[in-house]
């Protein structure tokens, strides 16, 4: 069975995308709706469950109350705004090994009329940003890598460096044993559970797979549509000087490869300046955002 988990706070799209993913699985599922704060109305359906989300309001929090009420052998976590293709559930249980998290393709959801939008590039593979820069806030957890996408365009089933985050499968027993997302957390619970999970993925042994035999359409919201999931920039700060600590510097106690692994594994890799290990960038990104207070204080 898979579990599909849908966290979902204040989100106008969600009783769609319960809809798409009746419409299109096409194995053994059922579907867990973590409702964060406010009620919205579903139409009672077999397999579906609605729970309520408890505690204070956060993301992560709400991931894991809803996998603890899975029976599936595989969880999928998906985005409240989210199209599928037919039998997109069957197609990622086939091929997923056990210490991989698989992602599909993806592509861009016109909500309007609930299609694919052409005009935005298909995405397949994802990088991790080099860390180092001075604006903290404009640091992401993927950057789109369009041409990784051309370069292995025949290859269905692939290595993927990192993910956005709006959808993504794995075996449920690995996902516990990989810790959730407990060790790294910092009492934010809203953002980078991605790059938390891919991360422990990759450093411990798994792998990340993108498999392009199925996708995902993901509405990328904007100004127009605004977030359920509300991202304030203070915590998303302090969140992000935490994962790159502690990433970047190798903290993770259940690691067996070191991020430079992960980074000579798929080099040559966007952004990243060929003397990459030079801590020079490490110690001028210290000084240019306040860190030495920021850290004390904050993280």
């Amino acid at each position: 069975m898979v579990s599909i988990i849908i966290p979902s706070r204040n989100e106008m799209f969600l009783s769609k995308t319960v809809d798409d993913i009746f419409a299109k699985a096409r194995g053994d599922f059922e579907v867990i709706v973590v409702l964060d704060e406010q009620d919205q109305p579903l139409i009672p359906r077999d397999r579906l469950i609605v729970l309520k989300k408890e505690g204070k309001p956060g993301m992560k929090s709400a991931l894991i109350q809803g996998i603890k009420a899975a029976r599936g052998e595989y969880i999928m976590k998906s985005d409240a705004h989210c199209m599928f293709g037919e039998g997109f559930d069957v197609t990622l249980s086939a091929e997923c090994e056990y210490n991989w998290v698989v992602i599909p393709r993806r592509f861009s959801l016109e909500p309007s009329n609930w299609t694919i939008r052409d005009f935005r590039p298909t995405v397949d593979y994802e990088y991790i940003p080099f860390p180092y820069v001075a604006d903290l806030v404009s640091v992401k957890t993927g950057g789109k890598w369009h041409s990784r996408t051309a370069e292995r365009k025949d290859i269905l089933i692939d290595e993927n460096m990192t993910f956005q985050g709006s959808v993504w499968f794995v075996n449920k027993k690995y996902f516990w044993e990989l810790g959730a997302f407990e060790p790294t957390t910092t009492g934010d619970d809203f953002l980078l559970e991605s790059e938390e999970l891919g991360n422990k993925s990759w450093l411990s042994g798994g792998k990340v797979m993108t498999n392009k035999k199925t996708w995902y359409a993901h509405l990328h919201k904007g100004n127009e549509y605004g977030r359920g999931y509300f991202l304030d920039k203070r915590p998303l700060k302090r969140q992000r000087v935490h994962h790159i600590d502690f990433w970047w510097n190798n903290r993770w106690e259940k690691a067996t490869r070191k991020m430079e692994w992960l980074i000579d594994h798929f080099w040559p890799i966007p952004s990243y300046p060929d003397d990459w290990r030079d801590p020079k960038y490490e110690q001028r990104w210290k000084r240019e955002n306040g860190l030495e207070s920021l850290v004390k204080s904050e993280v």
